[in-house]
C-alpha cells in the first residue's frame, strides 16, 4: 500500500535519525569536560548555548523552508536537512575548543528542522479519518530513537570515546537520507490539490495564525519543547550532585534520558486513542498537569530513586500532549499550505527548544533545581491557560479530527 510505504520511510528515517542525535548530544556537558572546560557553571554554559543554538537559527528560517516545501515539495528539504547533519556530525568529531562545537551547531539551523516536516509528510499521506494516527506513529519513532539513543551513545563512549560516536551518528542520518530518497513518493500523497495552484501562495502568514486554536497549540508546542529541552544541560550534572559514582553518571543519566524517550513514545502512540474519547483540549490540560507533578519530583530528589520515579510520568505526559496538540493544529490548517502552518508550529517548537537550554543552562550555573522549579510552574501555568481557553465558553473546543477549511 502505498501510504503504508510512506509511513514506514519517514517513521524508520525519523527513528534512526533522532537515535543518532541522542548518541552523542546527550553527553555534551562531558564531551565539553573533554575539551578543556573544568568548571561545571562553564559547562553549563557551553552546553546550553550550543544545545540551543541551532533551533533557533531554525526557528527563525522554519517557516521559509516550509513555504518552499508546498511549492517543492516536502521530501526534498527533508534531505537537505538530513546531509547537512551528515556533514556537521563528521565535523564535530574534528573540533578541539568549546566555540567550534558551538560554531558548528549554529550552521547546523540554518538547515535543520526536518523532525516537523516528516510529521507533515506523514499526514499528507495519510488517508482520511488517519491523520492523527499519522501523526502519532511518527512522533513515537521520534520519541523511540532517543529511547535507544543514550543507553547505545553511554555504552558507546565508553567504548570508542565521545569523539569517535560523532561519526557513527553521522552514519546514522546518511541512512536515514537513502531511507527517504529511494522509499517515500511524494506523488502518492492523499493531501488533495488545490485547483487554483496560486491558492496556497494567496495564504499568508497571518491568515494561518488566525485558525481557530492554532496559536493555543503554538503555545502548548513551545512549553512543551521549553521544559523537554531543560534536562539537556543539567540532567548529567544532576545525577552526579546527588552523589552518584563518577565511574556512573553517563551511563545512568543515558537510562534516565531513555526512559523519558520511551514513555513519551508511548504517549504518542496511544494519543490517536485517547482522542477518540478525549477532546485534544482536555489531553493537554492533563498532560501539562501530569508532566508538572514529574518536574516536581526532580525538585524534591535527594537519590536516584526519585528520579527513576519521576521521569515515566513526566515522559508519558510530554508524549500524549504533545501528539493531541500537533494533530488538532494539523486539523484546522487546509493541506495545501501544510508546509507553512507546520513550520509556523516547528518555529513555536524550535524557540522554545532554543530558549530553553540557553536559559537553564544559564540558570544552572547557579542552581540545578532552580531549572526544575521554573518548569513544573511553566506547566502548572499551560494547564490553567488551556483549561480556560480551549475548554471555555469563549473558545470551542479543539477537535481531535482532521476539518476541511476554505482557503
Amino acid at each position: 500500500m502505498s501510504y503504508g510505504r510512506n509511513l514506514f520511510a519517514v517513521t524508520a528515517a525519523s527513528f534512526i535519525g533522532f537515535m543518532g542525535f541522542t548518541l552523542v548530544m546527550p553527553f555534551l556537558p562531558l564531551f565539553f569536560h573533554q575539551l578543556g572546560v573544568d568548571d561545571v557553571g562553564r559547562v553549563a554554559m557551553w552546553s546550553g548555548l550550543s544545545l540551543g543554538v541551532t533551533p533557533a537559527m531554525t526557528a527563525l528560517l522554519s517557516p521559509f523552508w516550509g513555504r518552499l516545501a508546498d511549492r517543492f515539495g516536502r521530501k526534498i528539504m527533508v534531505e537537505r536537512s538530513l546531509v547537512s547533519f551528515v556533514v556537521i556530525m563528521s565535523a564535530m568529531a574534528a573540533v578541539t575548543k568549546p566555540w567550534h562545537v558551538f560554531a558548528l551547531r549554529a550552521v547546523q539551523g540554518i538547515f535543520a528542522g526536518y523532525g516537523a516536516l516528516s510529521v507533515a509528510m506523514a499526514a499528507d499521506s495519510a488517508p482520511e479519518g488517519a491523520m492523527s494516527q499519522a501523526i502519532g506513529t511518527v512522533q513515537t519513532a521520534q520519541r523511540l530513537g532517543p529511547a535507544l539513543g543514550p543507553v547505545f551513545g553511554g555504552s558507546l563512549a565508553a567504548l570508542v570515546g565521545l569523539r569517535r560516536g560523532f561519526l557513527v551518528a553521522a552514519a546514522c542520518y546518511g541512512i536515514a537520507l537513502v531511507l527517504v530518497f529511494f522509499l517515500y513518493d511524494e506523488r502518492i500523497a492523499h493531501a488533495q490539490a488545490t485547483d487554483d495552484p496560486d491558492a496556497a501562495a494567496s495564504v499568508t502568514f497571518r491568515n494561518v495564525l488566525a485558525f481557530e486554536n492554532f496559536l493555543l497549540m503554538a503555545l502548548v508546542i513551545f512549553t512543551f519543547q521549553f521544559v523537554d529541552r531543560s534536562f539537556g544541560p543539567v540532567l548529567p550534572l544532576f545525577v552526579g550532585a546527588i552523589g552518584t559514582a563518577p565511574a556512573r553518571v553517563a551511563f545512568l543519566s543515558g537510562v534516565l534520558f531513555s526512559i523519558g524517550a520511551g514513555t513519551g513514545a508511548v504517549g504518542h502512540h496511544v494519543c490517536a486513542t485517547l482522542l477518540r474519547r478525549r477532546t485534544a483540549a482536555q489531553l493537554v490540560v492533563a498532560a501539562s498537569a501530569m508532566s508538572a507533578v514529574g518536574c516536581t519530583g526532580y525538585l524534591a530528589a535527594s537519590r536516584m530513586a526519585w528520579l527513576f520515579a519521576a521521569t515515566p510520568v513526566f515522559g508519558l505526559a510530554i508524549g500524549f500532549g504533545t501528539t493531541a496538540a500537533y494533530t488538532a493544529a494539523a486539523g484546522v490548517i487546509p493541506p495545501t499550505v501544510r508546509g507553512l502552518g507546520f513550520g509556523l508550529m516547528t518555529t513555536a517548537s524550535l524557540v522554545g527548544m532554543a530558549a530553553s537550554p540557553i536559559l537553564c543552562g544559564l540558570l544552572a550555573s547557579a542552581s540545578i533545581r532552580a531549572v526544575f522549579a521554573l518548569d513544573a510552574v511553566a506547566l502548572a501555568a499551560l494547564a490553567l491557560v488551556v483549561h480556560h481557553l480551549g475548554t471555555g465558553d469563549n473558545v470551542k473546543t479543539i477537535s481531535p479530527e482532521p476539518v476541511s477549511e476554505a482557503l
